[in-house]
């Protein structure tokens, strides 16, 4: 019988977005994200098109993970307005936006998760769900398994590694167990089988303040373990490093490997990946429809700049898409060593 993940309670909130900033610029770093970016090339930094519409439809969760960026869990009350909502398929209809990318907390929590998924489909849109996997063991999300093979979302599945105690140790007891049931069902359904065209991918973080291993020795070292010892099967896993944000800039604080981690990722500043950065192709959508060149950057209350729209009700494509995208000292995590994205490593 699987054993549901014990729940990890937030002890204190913590400091502001703006409070969280301050902390990062108080690390005098070597060079200045800014002119790292000037010596590639690339300053300033602005998008390539709106390719993705990533909405965070709040900060509920039935976890509360040790590096969580979002800060989320189940003591958190933010979910986003129908008003919200309703704006951002709005959007969706009226602009040829390709990808809408769901995420939270657990998005799934969210009532209106359901009719958000439909409608995108039904649009045309390629649709993503950014699962926590332990949310479809709940008896009242299990009909999320078949749902989500019905509308083909593609799911990207969170999982700190493919063993019980580096997971369970980041995420909570019993995290691992519960996680490996949901991909064994998703597995039955069809999910990262090949030819069926329902996508899982996996994506890790490293439990601790380093960089992830190379995406693609460690995609084959994970499908070989989860593999042979549990039968799962996935279509790609994406390595993510951790971000001094939220949670895991406390986490640092703590341990006062802030400055060494920050000054890590400087020193790893790799341009290739610079280049391909995901605010270049995605605009952040929150909880309450402000406007962000990236998830990192809502969670440090950075939106975008002053001159474009700021809100979802706003949104003009033109005017987005020839912005100058917020940086600050965290968007070292992103161009560290392979890069990082939402989707993974960014060179090679």
């Amino acid at each position: 019988m699987t054993v549901l993940p014990t729940l990890q309670k937030q002890q204190h909130p913590l400091a502001s977005g703006a409070a969280q900033l301050a902390r990062l610029y108080a690390v005098r770093l070597e060079r200045s994200f800014p002119r790292a970016l000037d010596g590639a090339g690339l300053w300033p930094l602005q998008p390539t098109g709106i390719d993705i519409l990533q909405v965070n439809v709040g900060k509920k969760c039935n976890q509360t993970c040790r590096h969580c960026h979002v800060d989320a869990g189940p003591d958190r009350t933010e979910m986003m307005p129908d008003d919200v909502l309703e704006a951002c398929l709005a959007v969706l209809r009226d602009h040829p936006i390709p990808t809408l990318d769901i995420t939270g907390g657990a998005p799934e929590l969210h009532p209106a998760f359901r009719r958000l998924v439909t409608t995108a489909r039904g649009l045309g849109r390629r649709v993503i769900d950014r699962c926590n996997l332990t949310i479809t063991r709940l008896p009242n999300y299990r009909y999320l398994p078949a749902f989500l093979a019905e509308h083909q979302v593609e799911i990207v599945a969170s999982l700190p590694y493919y063993q019980a105690r580096q997971t369970d140790t980041q995420r909570g007891d019993g995290v691992f167990e519960a996680s490996i049931a949901a991909l064994q069902e998703l597995n039955a359904l069809g999910y990262g089988q090949p030819g069926t065209g329902l996508v899982l991918n996996l994506v890790t973080n490293p439990v601790g303040a380093f960089l992830p291993p190379a995406q693609a020795a460690a995609e084959r070292e994970w499908r070989e373990r989860l593999g042979r010892q549990h039968g799962v099967v996935f279509t790609h896993l994406f390595t993510i490093t951790n971000m001094p944000v939220s949670r895991f800039l406390e986490h640092l604080d703590e341990r006062q490997q802030t400055e060494a981690y920050l000054a890590r990722l400087a020193q790893a500043f790799n341009p290739a990946a610079a280049a391909g950065v995901m605010c270049r192709t995605t605009l952040s959508v929150g909880w309450d429809g402000r406007l962000y060149d990236c998830d990192f950057n809502q969670q440090l209350d950075l939106p975008v700049e002053s001159r474009v729209p700021r809100t979802i009700f706003e949104f003009e494509a033109a005017a987005l898409a020839g912005r100058r995208v917020a940086v600050a000292p965290h968007c070292f995590g992103c161009t560290a060593g392979g890069g990082s994205s939402c989707g993974g490593a960014l060179d090679g």
